[in-house]
């Protein structure tokens, strides 16, 4: 079985998805940030797993569902993160981030399932900004991750070519959009219609409410 790692921002105003500020406050942009995770951990909750593990920086809060082991982010830069959350898994494991709220059960299924690891070494998500956000490794070796420039156009070709380069057989799953920007945001919400983040979005965009009309004189 496979332990299923989300990394994660605590959501606080000012700390998480300020790229979405304007046209969101930080306020509103931390809420479309808990939404987004809200999602997420829901769908990491529902794929059957060895573990699931929030590798997260800053505290949990209500938002976090049980069934999960939190454990802190070490501190360094994203590369080091990410191999120190692989670092601390035992066998096969896969880590997806907050920013994909439309992530499914099915989607992490298809390399969460101990079939899936027969047939590669390594499963890569690719994300439409040039990232990735997934990356599944059935010896969770750090080395494969440290160096590799992130939040970077290249990052997600560097991160494959880094996989390929070691010998492994990768899966490749579906493109997805990371919200990052207010349009990215637009765009899977829409996707996602029946998801918290749709609907947070929805209540941060819908029209002010008409103002009364004066009574005449």
């Amino acid at each position: 079985m496979t332990t299923l790692l989300v990394i994660a921002k605590e959501p606080l105003p000012g700390r998480v998805k300020t790229r979405l500020t304007p046209p969101f406050t930080p306020e509103e942009a931390a809420a479309l940030a808990e939404a987004s995770l809200r999602d997420t951990l829901a769908a990491v909750a529902a794929t059957p797993a060895a573990r699931r593990v929030l590798v997260l920086e800053g505290r949990p809060g209500p938002w976090l569902p049980t069934g999960f082991d939190v454990v802190a982010q070490c501190a360094g830069t994203l590369d080091e993160r990410l191999a120190a959350a692989f670092a601390g898994c035992d066998g096969p494991a896969l880590l997806i981030g907050m920013d994909t709220p439309q992530v499914t059960p099915e989607l992490l299924g298809r390399a969460a399932d101990p079939a899936g690891w027969a047939a590669y070494d390594a499963w890569f998500g690719p994300a439409v900004d040039g990232g990735f956000w997934a990356l599944g490794l059935a010896d969770p070796d750090p080395a494969l991750l440290r160096g590799v420039p992130m939040s970077v156009p290249g990052t997600g070709a560097a991160q494959y070519a880094r996989l390929r380069a070691a010998g492994l057989r990768v899966g490749r799953l579906p493109e997805l959009r990371d919200v990052d920007s207010a349009q990215d945001a637009r765009l899977v919400a829409a996707q996602v219609p029946g998801s918290r983040f749709a609907a947070r979005f929805a209540a941060l965009t819908a029209p002010a409410a008409t103002a009364p009309t004066a009574a005449r004189s």
